[in-house]
């Protein structure tokens, strides 16, 4: 399928510099779907470059993929990437229609400390400590549904671990108070109204464990939220985006994508 690619677009502001997106669009979309790309690499370094070849495989399904950039922790503070992504996700709504987009047919897909972003963006619409004042004041940060692959989910402080969990320093500092790690943590957002969300984890991630999605899936499950839980025998952190597995993983994500997002009525039967 033919993809026009508009890059370095500006859309937002963070820390008094510009924020740039990629946006992929395809020849012609029948569902008029988004998918906001969140790239990985804790929350320290990445590029919204390495999103192609998921992206790729969205586009050729036909959706739009905007990938965005974000403040990395060593220029601005935890909330500043929630902020960022916020921003994205305002700018791909606000410009919905230029895009040919249905407005109420956006996702979200991240990445490891992508996926946490995902998350976070699904669970807190609204929520003012989150939202940050990057551009596109007022416009809504809900979304159709999100894909975590490999995400963190919830953390801990101290030295007793949490089931699932991974260490609040590595977001918020080594200073980080049990009260912020808990509103850091995607699990406290847990509610029947959550976007449908798919989680993807290898059972043999040494970075993030893979009980964090077990605890994901546990917490949306108990209130009877959509979610539906992948999980692959022996893949490491990082396996998603592999030659060998990224197309599958991918058609496994779009047929979630489909059910949820772009063509809901035709799973009606399936679902019910």
């Amino acid at each position: 399928m033919a993809v026009s690619i508009e890059r370095d677009v500006v859309y937002g502001k963070g820390g008094g510099r510009e924020l740039r997106c990629d946006v992929y669009r395809p020849a012609a979309s029948a569902h008029r779907s988004a998918v906001l790309m969140v790239h990985g690499g804790s929350w320290i370094r990445g590029d919204k470059s390495v999103m192609r070849e998921q992206i790729d495989c969205l586009v050729s399904r036909g959706y739009v993929c905007v990938a965005p950039e974000y403040r990395f922790l060593q220029d601005a503070p935890w909330p500043a990437q929630i902020h960022d992504v916020k921003a994205a996700m305002r700018w791909l709504r606000a410009n919905a229609q230029r895009l040919n987009v249905d407005a109420e047919k956006i996702a979200v897909l991240g990445n490891s400390a992508g996926a946490y972003l995902a998350l976070m963006l699904a669970a807190t619409p609204g929520v003012a400590e989150f939202e940050g004042y990057g551009g596109n004041a007022g416009v809504n940060t809900q979304v159709a549904a999100c894909v975590a692959v490999y995400p963190p989910v919830l953390f801990y402080t101290g030295s007793a671990r949490t089931s699932g969990a991974v260490p609040a320093a590595g977001l918020m500092g080594e200073g980080a108070s049990d009260a912020a790690a808990l509103a850091a943590s995607a699990t406290t957002y847990a509610r029947k109204d959550f976007p449908p969300t798919f989680l993807q984890h290898g059972t043999g991630d040494k970075v993030v464990p893979v009980t964090a999605s077990l605890r994901m899936y546990e917490a949306l499950a108990k209130v009877r939220a959509r979610v539906d839980l992948h999980l692959y025998a022996e893949q490491p952190h990082g396996w998603a985006r592999t030659p060998q597995w990224v197309e599958h993983t991918m058609a496994e994500a779009w047929v979630f994508l489909d059910r949820y997002v772009a063509n809901p009525a035709a799973w009606v039967a399936a679902d019910g």
